[in-house]
């Protein structure tokens, strides 16, 4: 680490992936352990786009407008503050990406086969988005490319040994109010997985 590195404004971490891939959960341990606001990105849609997943309907792009807008809103309010941040939205097509990226927001690819996610999402009964969605999911995702500032991480684990993974790769520390950040790329001695064994989700 540089002395510009150790002294670089922390960033604010989108978790995205599939539905049932652990977004929630591995952004959960992750605020916990770094002391960092968190804030759930399902939260944030409007009450017409809940309806339409609980009744399994795919959202278009025009239903997810007002959402990312809200999900943009909340990045750009910390990294203006120089705040560091966890949030968690799927961010399937490279457009909405672009919608919330920025100098400090760097993207966690929670990626899995079709299988793993299937069986993870089966076992979930707490969440309004039913698994029969999954294809459509798969079918959306854009797999952010290698000008992304993108860490992609394999879900076929615990979710705290994926938490314990991202704050390695990214050089941050784990001490509750002095979050420091090293890199936002992923170093050579541990790779991004490959996009074939990459998931998506279509909220």
């Amino acid at each position: 680490m540089t002395a510009t590195d150790s002294v670089r404004q922390p960033p604010v971490l989108v978790i995205m992936g599939v539905s049932g891939s652990g977004k929630s959960t591995v952004a959960g341990i992750l605020a916990d352990q770094l002391g960092w606001d968190l804030a759930e990105g399902d939260e944030l849609h409007p009450a017409a786009n809940v309806a339409k997943m609980h009744a399994g309907i795919p959202l278009t792009d025009d239903d997810r407008r007002p959402w990312l807008e809200s999900v943009s809103c909340w990045i750009t309010e910390h990294t203006r503050a120089g705040l560091p941040g966890i949030i968690t939205c799927s961010a399937l097509k490279r457009i909405y990406r672009d919608r919330l990226r920025g100098d400090n927001v760097v993207f966690v690819h929670l990626a899995g086969t079709k299988d793993t996610i299937g069986r993870r999402l089966d076992a979930r009964l707490d969440h309004f988005m039913p698994g029969t969605l999954l294809d459509s999911q798969i079918a959306t995702l854009e797999p952010p490319g290698p000008d992304e500032n993108t860490l992609v991480v394999d879900v076929g684990r615990p979710p705290a040994a994926l938490a314990a993974e991202v704050i390695r790769r990214l050089g941050l520390r784990a001490e509750a109010g002095s979050p420091t950040l090293g890199s936002v790329r992923p170093g050579p001695s541990a790779p991004p997985t490959s996009d074939s064994s990459q998931a998506g989700e279509q909220r």
